[in-house]
């Protein structure tokens, strides 16, 4: 037998793809890890603007919180009762608030000289020029 028969003869064959999905998952978070501890925190600081540093810190603190809370579900506890939860959606509020700044950020900001300038030149106003050009008869042959 090799070794992937005896694990699946460990658990049910029906969460065999969670399982290989929750795996690669660790995987992926595993790399991501090893590529964030490669750098020094004042280093990684020094590179980025205050929001990206807060974005940063925020993501790192969510994760950890993540983590634990998938520990305390393996080991049976409810982590919905735990403080755990409290913790996660305070992070979330936090998180809500960058995300808020960023989108103001982004959005695009009127120029009022700018906006009142193309307004007076978009509608028509009436002077010397355009009266006399209104008064006299369109250019050109008449038919009888």
């Amino acid at each position: 037998m090799s070794e992937d028969d005896s694990n699946m003869e460990e658990y049910p064959s029906e969460i065999h793809d969670y399982l290989t999905a929750f795996e690669k998952s660790l995987g992926s978070v595993d790399e991501m890890l090893r590529t964030m501890m490669s750098v020094s925190r004042s280093e990684l600081l020094q590179r980025l603007d205050p929001l990206e540093q807060a974005k940063l810190d925020l993501v790192a603190v969510y994760t950890l919180n993540s983590m634990f809370w998938v520990y305390l579900a393996t080991q049976g506890i409810n982590a919905k009762e735990h403080p755990v939860k409290q913790e996660l959606e305070r992070i979330r509020t936090y998180m809500n608030k960058v995300k808020e700044i960023t989108d103001k950020k982004k959005a695009s900001k009127l120029d009022k000289g700018a906006a009142s300038r193309f307004v007076k030149n978009a509608l028509w106003e009436p002077n010397a020029e355009n009266e006399q050009t209104s008064k006299t008869p369109a250019k050109g042959k008449k038919r009888q």
